[in-house]
């Protein structure tokens, strides 16, 4: 008798169990039922929900997904040709939320397919309820959190992203968390408002002539001028990332999303990269002795200028080295920083100044723990990343100065008009 092997590979999709496929036929009739014309997009959220099992806000997105011709109503019939004929029943969540987003022509996620989805959640999240009388701040949040989702999933760069960098990223668990969550700012991967409004107002404060965009001397402003002149170069060089903003010499309001990201969350994968290809001079995938002394050599005059204590750049050098421990003491590879937990300060070591001060008077246990020394609620969440902390502590500083000057005008309004956008 000739023995059956099973087949492995289904080009179109695996075919649903039976039992799973007829479950889900009948929850389908349930939902229909008393609908023969079919659901309106109001009606249609249940199924989103409770049978997709995808987030709510997906379904205006799923529903023009199916009603392709815009016919304003799905029938159950509509419904399970593309649901249950389409093998979409067994799909991973994943691969669900990027076949739906994605143009049909394409082989990638852009950032405008994003849109609807964080135009929704505006519409519906009810930690997000009191931005709908201002429009102009739903649309800047939109963009943060889609800057914030390509910054740390889309590692290419591109602007492309893909099904495999999808299912590699924490997107869709922050999504469903986002979902049942009523605090939006709980939500701290890519969907806090908190953070958003640290974004916004940090870029507000430096771009002194409010016309969207910053340029040099606007960016060594940041953090108290912590920065070199020389690591704020090589941004302008755009060696780290090219920007968007197409203006000569300027920076846009995606390209500072980038950066923030970039010195706040340094021990970040996507953050070591960026700085990594600022400090490698030649770009041959190598940060040399004299590549770090270039950018230490600037730091080292500016404490000589605020009579601190120089410390030698030889004596920096033995301090990175055993930080990083690279497997060749003669230089320092990509691979070298992304196993080590310290490599974050390296960098700070090389061109943030205040950075640099911070980290070599603190305590030797809160250095490796850079969340511990700041408040009961960080320590008690170890989960949390140096971006997190930061954007924690400058959201009360900031909403504390708001305040204060509240109190001064006599004036209670949320947004005053030194923070609002040039719309």
């Amino acid at each position: 008798m000739k023995e059956l092997i099973p087949q492995l590979y289904f080009k179109n999709g695996r075919l649903p169990p039976n039992e799973l496929k007829e479950q889900c036929m009948f929850r389908i009739s349930q939902f229909f039922y008393g609908h023969p014309d079919g659901l309106q997009l109001h009606e249609f959220k249940l199924v989103t929900k409770e049978i997709c099992k995808l987030p709510s806000f997906f379904s205006p997105s799923l529903f023009r997904k199916i009603d392709v011709n815009s016919i304003g109503l799905i029938t159950r019939d509509a419904f399970i040709d593309f649901w249950v004929n389409g093998k979409m029943l067994t799909m991973d969540m994943a691969t669900l939320i990027y076949t739906i987003l994605k143009q049909l022509d394409l082989k990638y996620l852009s950032q405008d397919d994003f849109k609807p989805v964080l135009q929704e959640l505006l519409a519906t999240h009810p930690g997000l309820e009191f931005l709908q009388s201002t429009p102009e701040f739903q649309e800047r949040y939109a963009e943060t959190v889609i800057h914030r989702i390509y910054y740390y999933i889309n590692r290419s760069g591109n602007g492309h992203l893909t099904l495999k960098e999808l299912k590699r990223g924490n997107l869709i668990d922050a999504m469903l968390h986002a979902d049942e969550e009523e605090d939006i700012n709980k939500i701290l991967r890519y969907f806090s408002y908190e953070h958003f409004y640290v974004i916004y107002c940090k870029f507000w404060e430096l771009d002194t002539d409010h016309d969207f965009l910053i340029d040099k001397e606007n960016l060594i402003r940041y953090g108290n001028r912590a920065l070199t002149y020389r690591i704020v170069d090589r941004i302008f060089s755009q060696v780290p990332r090219k920007f968007t903003s197409k203006v000569e010499g300027k920076m846009g309001y995606e390209d500072f999303v980038y950066f923030i990201l970039a010195e706040e969350d340094k021990p970040s994968e996507p953050s070591l990269e960026y700085w990594f290809k600022c400090i490698d001079l030649d770009g041959n995938g190598i940060l040399t002795r004299i590549e770090m002394q270039f950018f230490y050599e600037e730091q080292l005059h500016r404490m000589e200028c605020m009579t601190q204590e120089p410390v030698l750049f030889e004596d920096i050098l033995c301090q990175i080295i055993d930080m990083v421990k690279p497997e060749d003491q003669n230089f320092i590879t990509l691979h070298d920083l992304k196993g080590s937990k310290l490599s974050g300060s390296v960098f700070n070591i090389l061109f943030n100044l205040n950075k640099f001060m911070a980290f070599e008077t603190r305590d030797p246990f809160l250095i490796r723990q850079p969340c511990l020394s700041r408040n009961k609620q960080e320590r008690e969440n170890p989960t949390l990343t140096e971006w997190d902390c930061f954007a924690h502590g400058e959201y009360i500083r900031l909403s504390m100065e708001e305040d204060v000057e509240d109190a001064s005008n006599g004036s209670a309004e949320v947004w005053d008009e030194s923070l609002e956008a040039p719309f």
